[in-house]
């Protein structure tokens, strides 16, 4: 319901529901934290992050990518980082979803450096993280760089 509410627009709805759920498991701050970062609240995003640990619970996946997102689409770099640095503590920093979230936020902040290092130091990559890598490159005008990446 929190997830509806949000995707329709109504983010006070969802916030009032959430404040209503007597049980706030990951997957329910999730959706909170996601319909926030959908659209645009960056403050209520963090807010809602460091909340959501002093309840007890640890964020994943999905919670970091959903808080990257945020700091990706308003160019708040400096947040960003310091999410980075959570998602290094608590273990996520290997995982593709988050690498991918990570490159995506470094890249629309306009720091292809630290972009490319986050996707350097993955075990693993994924054809999603090399789409943001190549688009990142392209975006910013590194189109030798782009096309190096592509033909690997």
């Amino acid at each position: 319901l929190i997830d509806m509410c949000a995707k329709r627009g109504s983010i006070e709805h969802a916030q009032q529901v959430f404040d209503k759920t007597h049980k706030h498991d990951v997957v329910v701050w999730n959706a909170l934290i996601a319909g926030y970062s959908q659209h645009g609240h960056v403050k209520e995003v963090l807010k809602l992050f460091w909340q959501m640990q002093c309840d007890g619970l640890e964020p994943n996946d999905v919670t970091f990518a959903s808080i990257l997102n945020a700091c990706a689409n308003l160019v708040v770099i400096e947040q960003g980082k310091q999410i980075h640095a959570e998602i290094i503590n608590y273990g996520f920093d290997s995982d593709v979803f988050v690498g991918s979230a990570l490159i995506d936020m470094y890249a629309k902040c306009g720091s292809i450096y630290l972009a490319y290092q986050v996707f350097n130091k993955m075990p693993k990559q994924d054809v999603v993280m090399w789409n943001v890598m190549i688009t990142g490159y392209a975006h910013y005008g590194y189109d030798k760089e782009a096309l190096k990446l592509f033909w690997q």
